[in-house]
């Protein structure tokens, strides 16, 4: 496990962190919620809210071969195109969320109230990492969707 924690710490600090470390620091401040069930419980919809925004707002990212390689990995298919890579990807991180019963936010106190004060602290560096920029909204829609 260190030697596991020690290379994901050296990956980490070389590519950066992105929404779902800039949502867990205000999340991790605020409620009595792990680190780790934090990261697990957003990933799915972090992922799904960036893959939106970029198709929308910057279709030529190179964030967005990425995520589809991603998806193709998870699912032993290379051949697939970048848009099935990324349905793919969606619908796995969704249904590890579910088979993990990765626990919501609301079972660490978090209330539909507390949604503007998590997005007004979440603009940390972690979350300046990101592939994209993310509204307010976006930010917002997110952490609904795990309450």
């Amino acid at each position: 496990m260190a030697y596991a924690a020690l290379l994901s710490g050296i990956t980490l600090a070389q590519v950066g962190l992105g929404s779902v470390h800039g949502l867990a620091a205000p999340l991790g401040a605020y409620f009595p919620a792990p680190h780790g069930v934090v990261c697990g419980t957003l990933v799915a919809s972090c992922s799904a809210t960036n893959l939106r925004a970029l198709l929308l707002r910057t279709p030529d990212s190179p964030a967005l071969p990425k995520y589809a390689h991603v998806g193709k990995v998870l699912a032993q298919d290379m051949s697939l195109d970048d848009e099935a890579g990324h349905r793919v990807l969606l619908e796995i991180l969704a249904a590890w969320t579910e088979e993990l019963k990765l626990p919501r936010l609301s079972g660490y106190g978090m209330c539909e109230a507390d949604i503007p004060r998590v997005v007004a602290n979440c603009r940390g560096s972690s979350m300046k990492t990101n592939p994209v920029v993310l509204t307010d909204a976006e930010v917002a829609d997110i952490l609904e969707s795990r309450l």
